[in-house]
């Protein structure tokens, strides 16, 4: 018999492989980070001895979440200023906010706080743009969490860096200090085309080029972001995006709710991924992104939360409910953004949105060990027709039982296993009567 480290036995698995199967009654074989077997349970209980079995009976087991773009520490700012429209919420709260708030020890501990979220709502990998990124990652690793951060760049200053150039040279510090991590991976994230410069583009796309890591930015957030942009380049946002060569495949645009016929031809013809934030969307009414039309054209589109500040929480199954029941109402539509699809945007399409399809998002043998447990003998969970169904309309966050990264069991029985969710609330509570200090200062 084969020596492993962890045996999940007798669960019901949803594979989000290519063939969509969900086997009952399976097993899965972890040995170090990587899954290397599945099958039946009877077969896998003659092959290996396991060091650990967790009991997965009368539970789902399936990949881990893969949360496309957050801003992690905002964490801090949790429903500090909500029903405003997205320019007034960003330049009179959020950005006077930071400038006061934000510095390493906001950093720190508000992203220790979206992983403790995280964790116990079952998101194993998360996208992240926010301000001391190093920080965000030495978080993210302390609690065992997969993540792609980049520190967000601006044409002005920031609470982390003086001028375009510093944030360039962060960011290139973030990419040789992390490669090779198990966990963290380092993305390039200039803020928005509103709020850079063509050189600062031109600087960040080379730096993204240069290393081959992926590029990412907040795109076409709402109908007067595109108005003042197509006033400010003289055409259109991705017809721009073109010319200074960000359309690749490594290229995750955020929000896209107003992307034309053409630019979906576009994004479709060069590989370009989206990240879907329906709740903040709705939250900052800043429109409705025409994802049906995305997946019919063949873009790959994950799914994000966006911050705390703009949804108000990191828990992957409201986005699920909310991409799935919107669509239909705009569309006045039933079967767009089925229950299916929009789980596997959650999973698989994600993390071939983040390129890390090749490692996580679907349970085969090979990939990485990043698994979620979802216990159903609830009254809400019951009875059980369709997994998908219970995912994207019936399950919450609090349905998972645990939580395995990278081959390493981060929560258990609701329990957080790397991380003192306790200590790390009252830190937050203290940062945040700072900042309510800060409103009257």
């Amino acid at each position: 018999m084969q020596e492993i480290d962890i045996l999940i036995n007798g669960g019901r698995t949803l594979l989000l492989n290519s063939t969509n199967a969900a086997p009952d009654r399976s097993a899965i074989a972890i040995k170090g980070s990587d899954i290397i077997d599945i099958g039946q349970a009877e077969e896998l209980a003659k092959k290996y001895q396991a060091k650990k079995t967790i009991n997965a009976e009368n539970s789902l087991v399936m990949p881990g979440f893969v949360n496309c773009h957050t801003h992690a520490a905002m964490t801090c700012f949790r429903g500090m200023a909500d029903d405003l429209e997205l320019m007034d919420w960003l330049n009179n709260y959020m950005f006077p906010a930071e400038a006061k708030n934000v510095n390493k020890n906001l950093a720190y501990w508000g992203t220790l706080l979206a992983a403790a979220e995280m964790i116990k709502s079952g998101t194993t990998t998360f996208c992240d743009m926010y301000i001391f990124e190093d920080e965000t990652a030495r978080a993210a690793k302390q609690a065992g969490l997969r993540c792609l951060v980049g520190e967000v760049l601006f044409d002005f200053p920031s609470p982390n860096v003086k001028s375009p150039a510093e944030g360039l040279d962060y960011t290139r510090m973030l990419i040789e200090k992390w490669q090779n991590d198990p966990l963290v991976n380092i993305i390039v994230e200039p803020h928005a085309l509103y709020t850079c410069s063509p050189a600062l583009l031109t600087a960040a796309g080379k730096l993204a080029d240069d290393y081959s890591v992926p590029l990412g930015l907040h795109l076409l957030e709402n109908q007067a972001e595109k108005n003042q942009l197509e006033q400010k380049l003289g055409k259109g946002a991705v017809s721009f995006l073109k010319e200074i060569n960000y359309l690749h495949e490594r290229l995750i645009a955020f929000h896209c709710v107003c992307l034309s016929e053409d630019d979906l031809r576009l994004f479709a013809e060069y590989g370009c991924k989206v990240s879907h934030n329906p709740v903040s969307n709705m939250k900052l009414a800043s429109g409705i992104a025409p994802v049906p039309d995305m997946l019919k054209a063949g873009i790959t589109v994950g799914l994000g939360t966006d911050g705390c500040a703009s949804n108000n929480t990191l828990d992957m199954f409201k986005d699920m409910s909310t991409a799935a029941l919107l669509h239909k109402a705009a569309r006045l539509d039933p079967t767009v953004m089925d229950a299916r699809t929009v789980v596997r945007m959650a999973t698989i399409e994600g993390a071939r949105a983040l390129g890390m399809g090749n490692i996580i998002g679907s349970l085969e043998a090979g990939k990485k060990a990043d698994i979620i447990i979802i216990g159903l003998n609830k009254p809400h969970l019951t009875p059980l027709y369709s997994e998908y169904s219970h995912l994207v309309y019936a399950a919450g966050g609090a349905d998972v039982d645990t939580t395995i990264i990278n081959g390493r069991v981060v929560m258990e029985n609701r329990q957080l296993l790397t991380i003192d969710e306790n200590e790390i609330m009252q830190k937050v509570r203290e940062i945040a009567l700072r900042i309510k200090k800060s409103f009257h200062s």
